[in-house]
């Protein structure tokens, strides 16, 4: 039975998901099964889109915005070295097992999973269309503690050809999609929607 009161507050951040995309000839996208990202840390993404502004009549006559998706850092303890082989396309040599970068390939586009907790329930997410930077390799020196380094992937959130950017589960949403949200790339049921 879906829950019925909204959250007050969000907070935390976990379940970080990715689920690499296979384009159709069409432009039709499909998705593959989700995998865990363990050890996130942070996810800051901000709005892009141009406003645009058409002044008649001695004001601001009409006002309008693009959605041009999301832009920004998904910072997490240790990128998976499934995570390098799907989207960063990284290759691992069959017989050594070392993994090598090469600058002749593009990384893959993916979905991207996520939850944000709240004071009633955590509340789930989904970027359809995602890609992002490689990593800056980083690291320190141990001092008189071990504090822990962190990668960065800088990711950008593309809508796709028919317009979707994201999505998010709702005080109103089923049990079995709330409870399948990893399982599968949730799409709405409805074309338009």
């Amino acid at each position: 039975m879906p829950t019925t009161t909204e959250n007050k507050v969000k907070y935390g951040l976990k379940n970080v998901h990715y689920a690499v995309i296979t384009p159709g000839e069409d432009g039709a996208v499909t998705y593959g099964t989700p995998v865990h990202i363990p050890g996130a840390v942070n996810l800051s993404l901000q709005a892009q889109g141009d406003e645009t502004k058409f002044y008649a009549e001695d004001v601001a006559y009409y006002v309008t915005t693009a959605n041009d998706g999301y832009s920004g850092d998904l910072e997490i303890a240790v990128i998976p070295d499934a995570f390098r082989k799907d989207v960063l396309k990284e290759a691992e040599d069959e017989t050594d097992k070392v993994l090598v970068e090469r600058s002749n390939v593009e990384t893959a586009r993916f979905a991207l999973l996520f939850e944000f907790s709240g004071d009633v329930k955590a509340t789930r997410h989904v970027l359809y269309n995602c890609s992002c930077s490689r990593p800056s390799i980083t690291s320190s020196t141990i001092n008189n503690a071990k504090t822990p380094s962190t990668d960065t992937l800088t990711v950008t959130a593309s809508p796709l050809s028919d317009g979707r950017v994201k999505a998010k589960t709702t005080s109103g949403t089923s049990e079995e999609k709330y409870n399948g949200w990893y399982k599968t790339v949730w799409e709405p049921a409805a074309a338009g929607v």
